[in-house]
Parts: C-alpha cells; sequence; structure tokens
C-alpha cells in the first residue's frame, strides 16, 4: 500500500521507528479491547459486543513466528485466524469493514504504521489500542528524548490520534485483502484506492481510477 494519515498539527503520536504491540477493533466492539489483558480475555469481550459466540471470531495475525502465541490462544479457544504477510495496517482497518469478515487484528509490528491505522479506525469509528516495545535500553531511551515519558504505556486511540479531524487514504500496489493493485488495460493504469474521512464527515469510500 501507499498511504498517507493526516490530523491536526501536533495531533499524532510521534512514535519512533520501533514495534508496537496492537489490537484493533471496529465500531461495533469499540471500549471493549484492553490491551494490557490477555487476548483470551479481550476475544470474549469483543464476541459480546458482537452478539457472536467466541468461536465465531476471525482474529487476523500476522505471519511471523512472534505471533506463534497468539495464534496458539486463538485456536485453544476454537475461533478462527487469518493470517496475513505484510501491512498490518490493512488488518486494521479491516475490522471496521463488514464485509471484511475481521473481527479483531492483534500482534507486534511498526510503531508509526500503528498511528496510520489508528488515524483509518479514528476516521472508521473503531477502537485501536497500542504499546511501544523497545528492543534494547538504546530503543528506550530514544522513545524518552522523543518526548514519551513512559515508552511502556498503553495508549489509547484518542492519545495516539487527539483529534476528531483526521483522514486516511491507502492506494494499493499490489493485490491485498482492503485493495487492489495497480493494473494496466492497454492503454490505462487502473488503481484502487480506499478513503476514510473523521469529524463531521465521517465517512469512507472505495475508488477506482483510470489514468
Amino acid at each position: 500500500l501507499a498511504v498517507i494519515a493526516v490530523s491536526k498539527k501536533g495531533s499524532l503520536l510521534h512514535a519512533p521507528d520501533m514495534y508496537m504491540k496492537k489490537i484493533a477493533v471496529g465500531p461495533k466492539a469499540k471500549g471493549c479491547i484492553d490491551i494490557n489483558a490477555p487476548l483470551t480475555e479481550n476475544m470474549k469481550s469483543v464476541a459480546k459486543a458482537l452478539g457472536k459466540d467466541v468461536k465465531e471470531l476471525t482474529v487476523m495475525i500476522q505471519d511471523r513466528s512472534r505471533h506463534n502465541e497468539l495464534i496458539k490462544q486463538v485456536f485453544e479457544m476454537g475461533a478462527r485466524v487469518k493470517l496475513f504477510s505484510d501491512v498490518d495496517i490493512t488488518g486494521a482497518v479491516a475490522t471496521a469493514i463488514d464485509e471484511m469478515n475481521v473481527d479483531i487484528l492483534v500482534g507486534t509490528g511498526g510503531a508509526p504504521e500503528g498511528v496510520i491505522a489508528a488515524t483509518a479506525l479514528k476516521c472508521l469509528g473503531g477502537d485501536f489500542q497500542a504499546k511501544l516495545v523497545p528492543q534494547n535500553q538504546e530503543e528506550f531511551i530514544r522513545c524518552i528524548e522523543m518526548g514519551l515519558v513512559d515508552p511502556e504505556k498503553a495508549l489509547t486511540i484518542d492519545e495516539i490520534v487527539q483529534s476528531d479531524d483526521c483522514f486516511f487514504v491507502a492506494t494499493g500496489i499490489t493485490d491485498g485483502t482492503l485493495l487492489k493493485g495497480v493494473r494496466k488495460k492497454e492503454d490505462v493504469i487502473i488503481t484502487h484506492s480506499f478513503v476514510a474521512i473523521g469529524g463531521k464527515i465521517n465517512n469512507f469510500q472505495f475508488i477506482e481510477s483510470r489514468h
């Protein structure tokens, strides 16, 4: 994806380029997640909010060895895992679009991408929580130098994106869960984009453009 997330000046978390633990859900489960709680507890809470049995949930997790324990927990609850290779922003957005059939995104990925995903979910009315995961003392110090007094603090979506006046745009480069990639048909280039706008407008749309 080619993506951009925009909000009022100073309202987006200035996240360092490091790992971030994330959990995301759509509007129907807003307020039902706690990144400090076990995944199994979050699954029960989200299932209740969605009016589903836990076994009916679909949890999207990036296919990485660091997520093996999360995948194991989902299977132990009898729920479905949807693996993906790259771009957890897509998984976060998918939780807020009914047709995508994704109930929760969970895992550890890039922190700047987490801020972008949180912006998208703010526009879509979903929920997102995160915690930075410094890998060493150098990264811990870098967080503090960037103004993050407690680098391992649990962050809510309103702390990551401090304004409702925001928007998110993504255009597919290659085919993915959310968008089709760039295609050429005869002398025309076709692109597929997704736009989400927060604030008073609060809507989203898919756009196919011909160039």
